[in-house]
């Protein structure tokens, strides 16, 4: 009785407090058009996000290329490192067994990326490039392991021939494991080398070879992305310009693909992995086939000729720029040339003969300053005169304002980009109190493009106060669709057990994938964005706040929807009427599908005991004629979707 009654006097001092509201939607002012790539991805390999993520491959360090070449191995018996007569003369390193009868045995065992995760009765596909000297034939036995140190796995391979040649198997697992190995023993006596040991789960993304995680490439399908940005962020730049990212190096076949340094290994020294390195078996012509896979439109990002400023000063002259700019013209062709074309002919020999439809370029990532400028001029000119249909987005350097950003954007207008790159790490309070940041922007010059944003609470949780900010900014965007472009959180992938930054969109281990509540956010958004911006108005202006709602408002034209998006970021109940102004024949059957993201603590998360915490429910309600009532909880994000006769 009391629980009711204290229920009651909640609900009345609510009303007291906020009073009931009326939304308008003004649903014959169709606005905006709402560009169908306008909210996607951004892709970087940080948190492990490619090698030990999205990228299948189960082995660390496959080639033996690392500074350190046994980094990921541990070696038993005689076993050394060497590269006369290699096999690939970009990956020149490979691995000695000598068997001479030890009880130790020769072999290798290899750690994976914080282990290596199996899964009961799944399948592994397991290969090697091997030679022996001596032409006498070797047989390796091939052990998957548990954390314990028990085998739960195992075939043998025979390796004959004095020249150098691909050896394959597949394994079983008997059980499933999160932290296991894989142990590699030379069983026969005498000599043998190997290079490019592999382990792929025989299931992976369409069960490509050289292939991407399924359930991560699951998520991100779920996202419904329209624009892929990728590979980075700060890997394009390197903490030299001799580590920086080349997306030539990506091409080709795998296992000659050069090892390169990460830029993330030691950037922050209290997340140290002395071990991050790209193997680039995801390159750039994986990319593009994702981007396909997810009817997401690309956009890479090229090196213009800087290392990362807050790294290094590093800075190649004017005049010495022409590479750089000639791997931008490069890009483009092998993206949209002909098979006849230079470039596009090394598309079309990797599998891909149809032109991979680019349409947006884009030139630096966090770079700033006068010397920023004068370099991405000369692209611009260059990519002009030889792609003038391909858009170009420039930057506004690393933060949301200031000196940097204040130089940056003037320059932009002037130099006729077609977008300028925004990102914003901020706290939810400057999301929520930013969400009309595009109201006033200037209509005459470039689009902006959200390239990456976050809202970082205390200890930069993937919670859902920062969810709710995110989605209480991503109103104003939406609002603001003829100047706001595209839009994509930042980052996207994140490994439990080897992270260097957070928060991120998605967590995953080596068996499982946590979708967080800012995830869901974004799907919410993807799956509903509409054709074109509507008015909703409180009080006759756009509710960017008052009493904490924020709302935006569109319409698909091609199914005849309306769609709604309401944040209440307040920890209280609030009522709202919903009218539809303008709404003649009515809602088809009075119905109008909702979904919810919501619980009542803003600092809860989805963890990997528990990561279904928060996640959208969906429902309908009711309407009547052209009005609706919503008592909408606090700390809730909202989406409906109505249907009108029109």
């Amino acid at each position: 009785m009391k629980v009711g009654i204290t229920l009651i006097m909640l609900i009345v001092w609510t009303q007291l407090i906020f009073g009931q509201k009326e939304f308008v939607v003004e649903i014959r002012k169709t606005g905006a058009t709402i560009q169908p790539e306008m909210y996607g991805i951004f892709f970087e390999d940080i948190n492990f996000g490619a090698d030990g993520g999205l990228y299948a491959e189960l082995i660390k360090n496959r080639s033996f290329e690392f500074y350190h070449p046994f980094i990921g191995w541990t070696p038993f018996g005689d076993v050394k490192i060497l590269n006369e007569n290699p096999c690939f003369d970009r990956n020149p390193n490979y691995v000695r067994f000598h068997e001479q009868g030890w009880r130790s045995g020769t072999g290798l065992e290899n750690e994976g990326f914080v282990g290596i995760g199996y899964k009961k009765n799944n399948t592994y596909n397991f290969s090697f490039f091997a030679r022996v000297p001596d032409k006498k034939e070797k047989k390796f036995r091939i052990e998957l392991i548990d954390s314990n140190a028990n085998i739960i796995g195992k075939a043998y391979i025979q390796v004959k021939g004095a020249n150098w040649e691909k050896y394959s198997c597949t394994i079983k697992a008997s059980a499933t494991e999160s932290k296991g190995k894989i142990r590699l023993v030379l069983e026969t006596p005498g000599i043998a080398d190997l290079d490019h040991i592999s382990l792929f789960p025989s299931e992976t993304w369409k069960n490509r070879p050289n292939g991407l995680r399924k359930d991560l490439v699951e998520a991100l399908y779920d996202l419904n992305p329209g624009v892929f940005r990728f590979p980075g962020g700060c890997i394009i730049e390197g903490n030299t310009l001799e580590t920086r990212y080349q997306w030539k190096n990506t091409l080709g076949p795998v296992e000659n693909r050069p090892t390169n340094e990460s830029r993330w290994n030691y950037t922050f020294k209290h997340r140290f992995f002395p071990d991050y390195y790209q193997s680039y078996g995801l390159g750039f012509y994986e990319y593009f086939l994702l981007c396909e896979d997810l009817g997401a439109e690309p956009l890479p990002v090229v090196n213009c000729g800087l290392a990362c400023q807050y790294e290094s000063k590093e800075c190649v002259p004017l005049e010495n720029l022409t590479p750089y700019i000639q791997d931008a013209l490069d890009l483009i062709e092998f993206a949209n040339g002909s098979p006849s074309s230079q470039w596009g002919k090394v598309r079309a020999e990797m599998g891909h003969p149809q032109p991979f439809n680019l349409k947006k370029i884009a030139i630096g990532n966090e770079q700033w300053g006068e010397i920023y400028v004068e370099r991405l001029v000369k692209f611009i000119d260059a990519i002009r005169k030889t792609y003038p249909k391909i858009e170009i987005v420039g930057g506004s350097g690393p933060v949301p304002d200031g000196d940097k950003f204040d130089y940056l954007w003037p320059k932009m207008t002037e130099l006729k980009v077609d977008l300028v790159d925004e990102h914003y790490y901020r706290s939810p309070e400057w999301f929520l109190k930013n969400a009309d940041r595009y109201d006033n922007y200037n209509r005459k010059g470039p689009k902006v493009f959200a390239g990456e944003y976050a809202a970082h609470d205390r200890n930069r949780n993937n919670n859902l106060r920062s969810a709710l900010a995110e989605a209480a900014f991503m109103t104003g965007l939406e609002r603001n669709a003829d100047i706001v472009q595209l839009a994509t959180y930042a980052p996207l992938l994140a490994h439990k057990d080897a992270w260097q930054w957070k928060p991120d969109m998605i967590w995953f281990d080596n068996l499982s994938v946590v979708r967080t509540p800012n995830y869901y956010v974004q799907m919410m958004y993807a799956n509903n964005s509409g054709t074109n911006v509507l008015p909703i108005t409180l009080n006759a202006k756009p509710i960017c706040g008052q009493d904490s709602l924020y709302a935006s408002a569109a319409i698909d034209t091609k199914t005849s929807e309306i769609i709604l998006k309401i944040v209440n970021a307040s920890d209280v109940i609030q009522n709202i009427n919903i009218k539809l102004e303008g709404l003649k024949k009515g809602i088809k059957n009075n119905e109008i599908k909702l979904t919810t993201l919501h619980t009542n603590n803003p600092d809860e998360i989805n963890t990997f005991e528990a990561p279904l915490t928060i996640v959208p429910a969906h429902t309908s309600i009711q309407a009547t004629g052209n009005k609706f009532q919503l008592t909408m909880p606090g700390n809730a994000f909202y989406v409906f979707r109505l249907k009108i006769n029109l």
